[in-house]
This record gives C-alpha cells, structure tokens and sequence, in this order.
C-alpha cells in the first residue's frame, strides 16, 4: 500500500517530499503528515472523536503557511503504518471477520494511537479483541489452545495467534500487565534458542519506516531473563508433580487393593509417569516447557485405548477410583500452574503460605 503521488512540502520547513497515501479524500479539510506520509482527511470527523485533535485543529496556524493540495497540514509524530491502521478505523470501524495473527498489525496500531488521542471505543474493541488471543483465565487459555489446533490435531498457534515477543513488546510499551502471564507463557514454550534469536515484526505499509521485511522484534536482557527463568520453572513444575502426584499411587482408597487385580494400576501408574518424562514437556508435539498441556495429556491417557501390550491395542487398566483421584489431582495441578505462572515470570511475589490457605 505504497503511496500514489508527491504532494508539496508542508509548513515554513526545508522543502520534504510527501508521500500520498491512499487515504486521500478528494473533499478533505486536513492534511496529516507522518514521516513522509500525508493523508487528506476531514478534521470534523478525528474531532468528532477525540477531544486531543480537536484541541490540536484548534491552534492558530501560521498565516504563511504552505497549504497541501490546498488544505492546512498538521504533522504528527506517529507511526505512518499506526496513523493508516487509526484512520481507516475512524472511517471504516475495525472489525475481524475470521480471527488470524495477521489482525495484530492493525489492533497493536489502532490501539496504540487511540490510547495516545483519548479514542476510548476504539482502545476497548482493541483491547477486547487481544484478550481473545491472550487469556485471563484457564478456561479461556484451553479454548484459545483448541482453536489453534486443527482438524488432523497439529497444533499450528503462529497461523492464528501473533508472535508472543510482539505482544510482550506492545504490553510493556502501552502498560497492558494482564497480558504478560499468558504471552511469558507461550513465549517460554519455545526452545532457548528461538526465544533468544525474537522474531521479525510485520512489514509497514510504509516503504519510508525502514526494513521492508519488518523490524527484528527481541526481549530486553531483562525480560529474556524471566522468560527462561519462567521457563524453567515450567519444567520443574512437572517433575515436582510426578514426586507428588503418582509417588504413593495406586492409594489405599483403589479398588483393587488386596487383590491380584492390583497390579494393573501400578502398572497404569508406572506407564503414565514414563510417557511423562518421555515427553519431556510435550516437546514431541512442539510444546516445549509446557506443563498445562502436560498434565491435560496425562489425564487423557486414561481414556485412550491406543496403548499396545505387545499382542493387541488396548487400554490403561484402572479401576475407577484410581482414575478419579489422578484427574482430580490433574485439575488441581493445572489450576494451580495457571496462578503461579505470574510468579513464574517475576510479575508477581512469591506468596506465602498464609495467603495460598
């Protein structure tokens, strides 16, 4: 979306050769000037809904001033590629028809710019929108990790959800905290390597904003630090679980105890703890570090009757109240990763024991 034509330079400053952008209304008032980007608009329609450019088209122009296709210019000193994404919400609303990663350009732009003029309607669309890819709550993570799943079962999250590194970045730099559990999370899944090396950001409209391919997109120090740190915590996590969860199974409440039966859920136990620490994490499935998948996958193993004996495919061999008690132990265990996982990432304090009772 390279701009069409030169416009002439605005303002009392050294000539500067404008870019036109395609937002160019032939009966706009306004000029608004970007990098080198202009885009010819109608200053009743941005006051309309923000009080910042109605206080700005306010302010006495020089009477010398140069005019822009006949119209006064005002030069903001945004993001060409954020002012496109803010005007085109302005005049055309900001909707997403199929949810994708590719919504994040104009959500992260149209959300940074109407933060900074005071757009509220356009801020909490935004903001309701990221809350859809970065979740709150447990329920809402299972579901944003159904959806980035397909039909055949691979998990393919990079099609559907941004990169976590860009809403890391956007979260810090606009102060939006409640989305730093989740994006440390999926960010912490990655390899250490690949969380390292970040990702490249989307190409701006703009040819005038620099790489054409996007900017590489990297954590501070700091931030790298809590990722990996987090990251490890993630990884013990599970370790801890299988000591505490299946050290003293089968219990005395199975169903079997006494009897020869029993050896099947010993053995149940032993082969769900083994596929565990096989898994290391889920790294086989491209889930590294990932203990709420982790466990959500022990407890299924209980349903499954894929397993091999070494003649015929079959299930684990449970009595009942073994599987209730480790499912509920599962729950448990995942509801309790998804409120330490700020802690996890150093966004919050350790707390006491006091305050978990």
């Amino acid at each position: 979306m390279d701009c069409d034509s030169p416009c002439s330079p605005h303002g009392n400053a050294s000539p500067k050769a404008l870019i036109r952008s395609d937002i160019w209304f032939a009966d706009g008032n306004i000029v608004l000037i970007a990098d080198s980007a202009a885009f010819k608009v109608h200053h009743g329609q941005l006051e309309r809904h923000s009080e910042v450019f109605r206080d700005l088209f306010s302010v006495p122009q020089p009477v010398d001033q140069n005019l822009v296709d006949g119209c006064p210019s005002v030069e903001l000193y945004d993001r060409p590629t954020d002012l496109y994404h803010l005007l085109i919400a302005l005049y055309d609303g900001i909707y997403f028809q199929k949810h994708t990663a590719a919504d994040f350009v104009a959500i992260s732009a149209v959300l940074r710019l109407s933060t900074k003029y005071f757009i509220e309607h356009l801020r909490e669309r935004c903001i309701a929108r990221l809350a859809i890819d970065w979740p709150t709550s447990l329920s809402e993570w299972d579901r944003r990790e159904h959806d980035g799943t397909d039909r055949e079962g691979r998990y393919n999250p990079r099609e559907i959800f941004p990169h976590p590194i860009l809403m890391l970045q956007l979260a810090y730099e606009l102060n939006l905290d409640t989305f730093l559990p989740s994006a440390f999370y999926d960010l912490s899944r990655y390899g250490p390597s690949k969380i390292l090396n970040g990702t490249r950001g989307p190409p701006p409209i703009f040819f005038t904003e620099g790489n054409p391919e996007g900017q590489l997109a990297r954590l501070s120090d700091d931030h790298l630090c809590a990722a990996f740190l987090g990251r490890e915590a993630a990884q013990l996590y599970i370790h801890t679980f299988l000591e505490s969860a299946l050290r003293d199974r089968p219990s005395t409440n199975c169903a079997n105890v006494g009897k020869l039966s029993a050896v099947h859920c010993v053995e149940s136990f032993y082969f769900i703890h083994l596929n565990v620490l096989r898994s290391v994490g889920g790294i086989a499935c491209g889930r590294d570090a990932d203990p709420l998948y982790t466990l959500l996958q022990a407890a299924e193993m209980l349903e499954r009757t894929d397993f091999s004996d070494g003649v015929k495919t079959c299930g684990l061999r449970m009595c009942s109240v073994c599987k209730t008690e480790f499912v509920d132990a599962v729950k448990k265990a995942r509801l309790e990763v998804w409120e330490l996982i700020p802690e996890w990432f150093g966004l919050r304090e350790p707390r006491s024991v006091e305050d978990m009772n």
